[in-house]
């Protein structure tokens, strides 16, 4: 079984940055194939980022790419989402998934971390 808690989350102003985090245990941090999704309000949850077991492999939503970035420290068991230029339509609850292998369904997630972003 695999825990996995983001934090990070906040309020935010229009053009700001956020970085979100997300620990796991339970499970060698290594061997999991990392992801970030969100959901927002009145919307179905959507695919945001994955990273590689390794950090050497990610692959963004074309929504967000170029102003997300993904990646981990696997020394400390922690995946990362920087977010940069924010914008209103960037408000949702973020979270972070687990799975052992690529093209499989996710079998963790964490619990969520809530991002607004005011105009």
């Amino acid at each position: 079984q695999v825990q996995l808690i983001e934090s990070g989350g906040g309020l935010v102003q229009a053009g700001g940055s956020l970085r979100l985090s997300c620990v796991a245990s339970g499970r060698a941090f290594s061997s999991l194939n990392m992801g970030w999704f969100r959901q927002a309000p009145g919307k179905e949850r959507e695919f945001v980022a994955l990273i590689s077991t390794s950090g050497s492999s990610t692959k963004y939503a074309d929504s967000v790419k170029g102003q997300y970035t993904i990646s981990r420290d696997n020394a400390k068991n922690t995946v990362y989402l920087q977010m940069n230029s924010l914008a209103p339509e960037d408000t949702a609850v973020y979270y972070c998934a687990a799975r052992g292998v690529i093209k499989r369904p996710y079998d963790y997630w964490g619990q969520g971390t809530q991002v607004t972003v005011s105009s």
